[in-house]
């Protein structure tokens, strides 16, 4: 079932429901009526009758027979009324021809409450006592020109429910068109969308905030979208330069090799070259092979807790043998109370990689080959900050320092090799870890990149 046709089911219903609660409650509320308003008549009826009876003794005088004549006349349809003595006599009747059927428990119940109402076969009855006179009266009678209207009602309330659901679903349905129409000119925009426009945006809506809200939500994702196609493009075109570089060389070297004669040294210098081009085209399908694993990666329960400081010492230590020069030196902010504190879930190998990096870029641009680093924990955070002593970077380098291929100004002037996918990869890695990597410069001449990491709990 569409979405249109249970939005129309949905209204047609509602309405409907309004409508036998209305039509019921009418017909409910005016049957009561009726009923009250006849019994008044009737009770009404049976107290002239009791009045004459009282005040004109002898029936057979000719001016109350033609008194009694005309109220019967006058009276409701098929009336009956009867007066009756406290000895259980009856006093007179009306028509003549009725015949009373009464037993005394009738008359007590009368007595006792002074008045009562009942309905027989449809036909309305009031018996009332007067404690003055000592006489009983019973008075009955059929509405029918109440019946009648009460029929007549529901003629016309049935009428107006079924028009009533009529011109409803007519309009529902009309109104869901109209509703929809928007829906159904973005679902067309949408639909137009493939990889290669993913610069058009939707047509937001003035009228329909409600749709305006959609078409900017979807115009947000296209955005997103756009941008992590245009990284894609250039990560792919900045992998192919880095690799066509180091490609190109060799090649150059190896024709300028074969188009002359080489004596021994000048093949070992070319060899070596070679080496260290290869080596470098090697570390760079390392890191992008690193990368792309660390684009799928996600957080995982399963793994072990792990020790951040551990990792952090072993990583210094391999950095130390890569680089004999360097001076890393280890401490703590604030001595932990247990050993338990610098707890993680996490992978040991990729967390050692993350500070591997860290420590590695810190030693190659710091002035005196120094690198300091510092581990507290706070608040249910780990928190290590890797510092040294070098050239800052500036806002825009800080800001697009996670992107792959990016190198800073200081990497330039440093004149150090790369390429500029360490800091990408060490975010991927703690983004898995639910973790992150900020910088800031507390000096003029000092870098510091802080890994923070959720604490384990044990």
């Amino acid at each position: 079932m569409s979405i249109k046709l249970r939005f129309a089911l949905i209204f047609s219903g509602f309405v409907a429901i309004m409508l036998a609660v209305s039509s019921i409650s009418i017909y409910v509320l005016y049957s009561n009526f009726r009923e009250t308003e006849f019994y008044n008549r009737v009770k009404s009826e049976g107290n002239i009758f009791h009045n004459y009876v009282y005040e004109i003794k002898d029936p057979k005088q000719a001016a109350f027979a033609k008194m009694l004549s005309g109220i019967y006349t006058n009276s409701v349809f098929d009336e009956k009324l009867l007066v009756i003595d406290s000895s259980g006599k009856v006093m007179n009747k009306l028509p003549e021809t009725l015949q009373p059927n009464f037993d005394q428990a009738l008359l007590n119940e009368i007595k006792l409450k002074k008045e009562i109402r009942f309905e027989t076969n449809n036909y309305q009855t009031v018996g009332t006592y007067n404690s003055r006179t000592k006489y009983y009266t019973i008075a009955s009678g059929f509405d029918i020109s109440g019946y009648r209207k009460l029929h007549n009602l529901e003629i016309i309330l049935a009428i107006v429910f079924f028009m009533g659901m009529l011109v409803t679903a007519l309009f529902s349905f009309f109104f869901v068109q109209q509703a929809f129409k928007p829906l159904l000119a973005l679902n067309k925009q949408i639909k137009r969308t493939t990889i290669s426009n993913l610069k058009d945006r939707l047509i937001v809506v003035d009228n329909f905030p409600e749709i305006n809200q959609i078409a900017n939500s979807y115009n947000a994702m296209l955005e997103r979208l756009n941008k992590a196609f245009e990284f894609q493009k250039s990560f792919v075109q900045h992998a192919s330069h880095e690799l066509r570089t180091p490609l190109a060389i060799m090649l150059s070297q190896t024709e300028s090799a074969i188009n002359k004669k080489m004596t021994e040294p000048d093949i070992h210098n070319l060899l070596v070259s070679l080496k260290e081009d290869q080596q470098g085209m090697i570390d760079l399908t390392n890191s992008l092979l690193l990368l792309s694993q660390y684009e799928q990666l996600g957080y995982q329960k399963d793994w072990p807790m792990t020790r951040v400081d551990e990792a952090v010492v072993e990583a210094a230590s391999q950095v130390m043998q890569m680089f004999p020069d360097a001076l890393i030196h280890i401490g703590f902010k604030v001595i932990p109370e247990s050993d338990e504190a610098f707890f993680v879930v996490g992978n040991e190998s990729l967390l050692k990689s993350v500070f591997i990096n860290l420590s590695k870029n810190a030693y190659l641009y710091a002035f005196d080959k120094k690198v300091d680093i510092l581990m507290e924990t706070s608040k249910g955070k780990i928190k290590v900050q890797v510092v040294n002593n070098g050239l800052t970077l500036s806002d825009e380098d800080s800001s697009k320092m996670m992107q792959p291929f990016y190198r800073g100004k200081n990497a330039v002037n440093a004149n150090t090799k790369g390429f500029g996918l360490g800091l990408s990869i060490v975010t991927r890695i703690l983004f898995a870890h639910h973790g992150q990597v900020e910088y800031d410069a507390p000096t003029p001449y000092t870098n510091r990149f802080t890994v923070i990491l959720p604490q384990a709990i044990k």
